[in-house]
């Protein structure tokens, strides 16, 4: 539990944590990571320091260049004096459960530096691209007063949508060769990006694949110029009107809005190159290119990376979206305690067992067994009881 007195190693702990000595920073996030005994104890003493460190997402399909990119922009944040802790995901073995983790070699570059923490995590399974802890360290590194966390997924195309939910910025990074531009966008990439970035651009086909992406986003910014205000369904985000209100009150100054909203997004997607803020409250993706070997057009992305951070805090939506991963975090745990109280037990394990028989022989459907299970673990899933043996 995490309420109550602390193991006096946990108070050892959090008060080289408090110290800012590195040592104890890597071995509160192994406790965390592992969820070894004490790490809802470490979580709970540092949730009160998290919230000020601006979180940035790198996603895209393999080859990429997503650790180059994470290194460049780690530099520039460096030369700007800021502290920068990367969360670097590399893919699990299906076969022996390991990964290679080796984003630390590949950052070789900014890996020694004081100011940089780099930490590699193996997916484990997750089918979203990050490790289930990966939020969980982003908390230790925002707690322990790094300025930047730059989360880089491992690269499994079109299924790494959870880092939008554990980042304040998600950048997606392209590449020219990365096959059909236009179906991986609709596979989900295009809903999670604030920034793309195309990265090797000094391949052929680049300027191509710009304006694909560029189209996509005029034709999105062309669906929106008819969706109602409130909650986008496609890009799960809360989209705002004009002025930077989710609304207006009288029914005659909602249409009036509405109306404006409409021209405004029309107009957008009619004009040049899409980028930032439309002037109507939304944000319209920047598409950046780069080629981050060589540190070319890092600046650019900083830039991006800066407008968007702006209009976050000045349309509010940071403070929505970071109200969200809070939501998320404790749905979280609830599933992770309901799950461990109720597959941990014995009596449910064996009363289980006794009901294979009557579905089996279809007396009993799943959803039946499913229900009577519910209920009669009430006090096991509250905590109030240990062991269910009738």
């Amino acid at each position: 539990m995490s309420s109550g007195p602390r193991p006096p190693a946990i108070e050892r702990l959090l008060a080289d944590f408090t110290a800012g000595r590195p040592a104890a920073l890597a071995r509160a996030i192994s406790i965390v990571e592992n969820h070894r005994p004490g790490f809802d104890a470490v979580l709970a003493a540092l949730h009160g320091r998290t919230g000020h460190a601006r979180r940035i997402g790198l996603t895209g399909p393999p080859g990429a260049g997503k650790s180059t990119l994470t290194t460049q922009l780690t530099h520039a944040y460096r030369a700007q004096g800021l502290t920068v802790g990367v969360i670097a995901v590399d893919p699990t073995s299906p076969f022996t459960g390991g990964a290679l983790l080796g984003d630390r070699i590949r950052m070789e570059a900014v890996a020694l530096d004081p100011g940089v923490y780099i930490r590699s995590l193996a997916t484990r399974g997750a089918l979203g691209g990050l490790s289930a802890a990966t939020r969980e360290i982003a908390d230790v590194l925002d707690a322990f007063g790094f300025d930047r966390v730059i989360v880089e997924t491992v690269g499994v195309g079109q299924s790494e949508l959870d880092v939008a939910r554990t980042v304040d910025t998600c950048v997606v990074v392209l590449v020219p060769e990365s096959g059909d531009s236009i179906q991986t966008l609709k596979a989900g990439l295009m809903e999670i990006a604030d920034v793309f970035v195309i990265n090797k651009a000094d391949r052929p086909g680049a300027d191509r694949l710009r304006t694909e992406v560029q189209l996509m986003l005029k034709l999105r910014v062309r669906a929106a110029a008819v969706t109602p205000p409130g909650r986008d369904a496609a890009a799960g985000r809360t989209r705002i009107g004009a002025g930077g209100s989710a609304g207006v009150g009288a029914s005659g100054g909602a249409a009036q809005g509405a109306s404006a909203r409409a021209h405004a997004l029309d107009a957008a997607a009619r004009r040049g190159p899409v980028d930032g803020d439309d002037g109507a409250g939304h944000w319209i993706p920047p598409v950046v290119t780069a080629v981050a070997s060589e540190g070319r057009g890092v600046a650019d992305v900083l830039g991006a990376l800066d407008r968007h951070a702006a209009y976050l805090s000045a349309s509010g939506q940071l403070a929505d979206r970071r109200r969200a991963r809070l939501r998320e975090r404790v749905a979280d745990v609830v599933d992770q305690k309901l799950r461990a109280r109720l597959w941990g037990n014995a009596g449910t394990a064996a009363w289980l067992e006794s009901r294979l028989g009557g579905m089996e022989s279809g007396l009993a459907t799943p959803f039946d067994v499913a229900d009577e299970l519910l209920a009669r673990s009430g006090a096991l899933l509250t905590g109030r009881g240990h062991d269910l043996d009738r």
